[in-house]
């Protein structure tokens, strides 16, 4: 018997990688798989984005057969997209995506967004078809809101 759960509250999500013919996942979302799954790294296309983007820079591409088991931060967020259907999140809020998915980092537009939008510089942009999986809660970035408010002496 084997045991194991996620590193903060959320869920393990298992994956069929046959199934879906393989999946590019964020670093941070492998937590173990079966010996017949391949793991590689692979790199954003954008290398600007990945020094100040934080989480879209290395990614994991899963291949093979067999179970991989996903690690997701707070709940999860299925969604199949359409042909040419485009999604944008941030990039601390995608887990995994079919390899059929096209993903691009893409800067947000404006000062005003990107000085009061709270968000950072940086989106994810998904675009179909194919299967993306995303997760409701980032816990880098929830982390680092709780350490601003500890008091420093």
């Amino acid at each position: 018997m084997v045991a194991f759960a996620s590193t903060v509250a959320g869920e393990v999500l298992p994956v069929d990688v046959g199934a879906n013919g393989g999946m590019i996942c964020q670093k941070g979302a492998f937590l173990c798989a079966q010996e017949t799954v391949h793991l590689n790294v692979t790199f954003t296309k954008k290398f600007s984005a990945g020094l100040f983007g934080g989480e879209g820079f290395i990614l994991q591409d899963i291949s093979g057969t067999g179970m991989v088991f996903l690690e997701i931060d707070g709940n999860k967020v299925v969604k199949d997209l359409a042909p040419g259907e485009v999604l944008k999140v941030d990039t601390g809020n995608v887990v995994a995506f079919e390899r059929s998915v096209n993903y691009e980092i893409e800067t947000v537009k404006g000062l005003k967004n990107i000085f009061l939008g709270g968000e950072g510089l940086f989106l994810t942009k998904l675009t179909g078809p194919g299967r993306v999986i995303l997760q409701t809660q980032n816990f880098n970035e929830f982390a680092g809101r709780i350490i601003r408010m500890v008091p420093s002496r």
